[in-house]
């Protein structure tokens, strides 16, 4: 399995350094349904307003759903769908616009199902599975689909499974599989007391 830790100015937890998002999946390579809910497990204890839990998710095991996991693929864009199609599971997250305990609009609601979701991506590191969270999908088509509720927004498909050899992509592709991992300077985007005051 290839890997790609992240190069940070201090060290930092190993879950969060080996994090990365590939884009070959073995086709072959199931994910169980034990592995599957422990995923879904550390989703579920992700923090959220008033301990909202706005988030939805919808699974898509090619191997227990398929028409689902189908429909699925079908809304990624193109340049998504000549990778993920070989992830045995599809995630669809979706952010519920409303509180539960009062009906009033959650403006936090997108924040919350971001945190539940990286929560399940360092939990697939953790368990030597691969995650990758793509926006690159057509969310009114899913609405439409899955007949999901009016008051909601998906936010990103998750690809879960088994890491493949970066060989199997297109040139294109395995390019950026292989390239290594990079993120801008510390100062540029993280500030101390000043918002014009970089951190050091």
């Amino acid at each position: 399995m290839q890997t790609k830790p992240a190069f940070s100015s201090t060290p930092i937890h190993d879950i969060l350094r080996n994090r990365w998002s590939p884009r070959s999946f073995d086709a072959d390579k199931a994910v169980d349904h034990q592995t599957l809910t422990a995923l879904l497990e550390a989703a579920r204890w992700a923090p959220s307003c008033f301990n909202d839990q706005p988030w939805r998710f919808l699974v898509c095991n090619k191997a227990t759903h398929a028409s689902a996991w189908d429909k699925l693929l079908d809304t990624l864009g193109e340049k998504n769908r000549l990778w993920a199609k070989n992830a045995p599971v599809l995630i669809l997250t979706i952010a519920m616009d409303e509180f539960g305990h009062n009906g009033k609009i959650n403006r936090w609601s997108s924040y919350d199902t971001g945190a539940a979701a990286v929560s399940l991506c360092l939990q697939a590191t953790a368990m030597g599975l691969a995650a990758h969270q793509m926006g690159g999908f057509d969310a009114e088509q899913c609405k439409q689909i899955f007949a999901l509720p009016e008051a909601c927004s998906p936010m990103a498909v998750i690809a879960v499974g088994y890491q493949a050899a970066a060989e199997r992509l297109p040139d294109d592709l395995r390019e950026i599989e292989l390239k290594d991992r990079s993120r801008k300077p510390l100062n540029a985007c993280f500030y101390f007391g000043d918002f014009n005051a970089g951190a050091e």
